[in-house]
């Protein structure tokens, strides 16, 4: 960790976004939107229907196929008081969040970021009825937000929240969830359940568009972060280093892995596939030096530990397929925090797909470790050229400096 690192602030790292360029719904076909190109300190645009003529020749795309549970819930009081309960994660009767959704005829406690709390009494229930079950829903801790749901009938936790529980749109999205939403603020390749907020980069793409990119030779890769809520964490320490990144669950197939250390280009789909890839690395690391807790990623781990900064990429990754054959493992799973900012070396990929992000937020952080200061002439080109910001914006492909 380098002291210039230490004294980054967020306030180089701020641009004025007007309101009206926030996207406030998705166009009217996903392949719809903009595309903007950066490669070698040069801009370019064009559509995202033309990706695959930008795209480097035998691509590796990794997705995230992460699926977005509808997280917000709505309930009402006797008094007529109104709830509101934002799904966070699972505490009990398991913290994993496969398995928390999978419950069926028991109770099950969640962290939630309750709206209107001063309304409803800690030990006091809401009760929701739908026409397949009723839904009690008990405040246990207010400080912490633990809300304990009880229902009846022989379904999953899973299939009450898609009863009772709405798409948890971005708060700058100014509208409350339609039924549209159900289906755009969703990828076409989602499939595992457990994201509170889109991977939104992806939601440019189609059946079409994937299907033309594996016929031009491009192939496909998938791996798992269910996106938490801190996605949309504000930075309000002035030095970056002193912000808490939130962490989230990521699970990583032996095919993909296999398929990184044949790639000759590897694309990432998104912050969070980056994030995923990049905590891959540091799996590699902490298995190979025999660190103990080496699926956990956590966020100052690459600035802090000692080790071989000749350690490869492909290196890393077999030392994790050496572990996973020695152990008989299908997948890896783990937890990161990890924080990508301005002087970090991304080791995993060639190119970045990607939407446009916040002001001063951890997202402009990682694109800036990324293609450095040229993130500003990006972010200018695109306000000067109308493009559509944040989640249901447009979009860029991000690409290696040659």
């Amino acid at each position: 960790m380098s002291e210039a690192q230490k004294r980054i602030s967020i306030r180089d790292f701020d641009y004025d976004l007007p309101q009206e360029r926030i996207a406030q719904a998705p166009k009217g076909r996903r392949n719809e939107s903009k595309l903007l190109v950066y490669q070698n300190g040069e801009i370019e645009h064009s559509s995202f229907n033309e990706i695959g003529n930008w795209l480097p020749s035998d691509s590796l795309i990794i997705f995230n196929n992460t699926r977005v549970i509808p997280a917000r819930i709505y309930a009402q009081k006797s008094t007529g008081a109104k709830i509101q309960l934002f799904l966070l994660q699972p505490e009990t009767p398991y913290q994993d969040m496969e398995r928390a959704l999978k419950v069926t005829n028991e109770s099950v406690v969640w962290q939630c970021m309750v709206g209107n709390a001063k309304k409803w009494k800690e030990g006091s229930d809401l009760v929701i009825a739908t026409d397949r079950t009723e839904i009690t829903a008990t405040l246990e801790n207010k400080s912490n937000g633990l809300v304990r749901f009880e229902w009846s009938g022989n379904i999953s936790f899973s299939d009450v929240i898609e009863s009772i529980g709405r798409m948890p749109l971005p708060p700058y999205i100014k509208r409350e969830a339609q039924s549209d939403d159900s289906n755009r603020y969703q990828t076409v390749y989602a499939k595992n359940d457990g994201a509170v907020a889109a991977p939104t980069a992806g939601l440019h793409f189609t059946d079409e568009i994937i299907e033309g990119l594996e016929r031009d030779g491009h192939r496909i890769g998938e791996l798992t972060l269910h996106v938490g809520a801190g996605t949309f964490k504000p930075v309000t320490e002035d030095k970056v280093w002193d912000h808490e990144m939130h962490s989230e669950f990521f699970q990583v197939p032996r095919v993909t892995i296999e398929n990184l250390v044949r790639a000759n280009k590897r694309i990432a789909t998104g912050t969070t596939s980056l994030r995923t890839l990049e905590s891959l690395y540091w799996l590699g690391v902490k298995l190979n030096a025999d660190m103990s807790d080496p699926f956990v990623i956590e966020q100052h781990l690459p600035y802090t530990i000692q080790h071989d900064t000749n350690f490869s990429y492909q290196e890393s990754l077999k030392a994790i397929l050496d572990y996973m054959e020695t152990h008989n493992l299908s997948h890896v799973s783990g937890s990161s925090g990890l924080m990508i900012m301005p002087g970090y070396n991304i080791r995993s990929i060639d190119g970045l797909i990607t939407n446009f992000h916040m002001p001063k937020s951890t997202l402009l952080l990682l694109i800036s470790a990324w293609i450095g200061d040229d993130w500003k002439e990006v972010y200018r080109s695109a306000l000067d050229n109308d493009y559509r910001f944040l989640s249901y914006g447009d979009s860029s492909l991000l690409l290696k400096t040659k």
